[in-house]
Formats: structure tokens, C-alpha cells, sequence
């Protein structure tokens, strides 16, 4: 399957958004002092641990979509690079 460079560019922003918007998302939900994500002992609930597997998954699927628009633009370049060197065989 061929990629188009926008589709391409878009998920690898995607995947981009995704670790800046979960990173940000992780950091908080570890200080939070809302009393959520931990008990007065200190130790996590389990809204700590729905939220960290939601963050994990979405980094995994933030990295595979990224990755795949890496690979469609990586694709074009080297397409593109082949159409524009001339070929070294005469045909003969």
C-alpha cells in the first residue's frame, strides 16, 4: 500500500501528539493532589492504574502510527530519488 505525503505527515505527527500529550498526562496524573490516583498511604488506586495502561497503550499506538508515517515518507524520498537519477543501462 502506497502512502500520499500528507497521510504520511499526518501520522507522523500523530504518533508525535500522542507521546507530548501522554508524557504531559503521565507526569501530572504522578503529582496528583487530588487525592485520585493515591490513598492517604500513598500507594496508587486503581484510577492510577486504568489511567497509566490508557497512557501505555497510547504510546504503543502512538509509536506505530508514527512509525508507519516515517515509513510512507522514507518510501516517497527513495521513489522519488529513483525517478530522478537516470537509469545507467542503454537498453541494448
Amino acid at each position: 500500500m502506497k502512502l500520499s505525503r500528507p497521510v504520511s505527515w499526518f501520522l507522523l505527527v500523530f504518533g508525535a501528539w500522542s507521546w507530548v500529550v501522554w508524557v504531559t498526562f503521565v507526569k501530572n496524573l504522578c503529582k496528583d493532589a487530588s487525592g485520585l490516583a493515591f490513598n492517604d498511604a500513598g500507594d496508587p488506586t486503581a484510577y492510577f492504574w486504568v489511567h497509566l495502561l490508557l497512557a501505555v497503550v497510547s504510546f504503543v499506538l502512538g509509536t506505530a502510527i508514527g512509525f508507519i508515517g516515517f515509513r510512507g515518507l522514507r518510501a516517497l524520498r527513495r521513489e522519488a530519488a529513483g525517478a530522478a537519477s537516470p537509469s545507467t543501462t542503454t537498453g541494448d
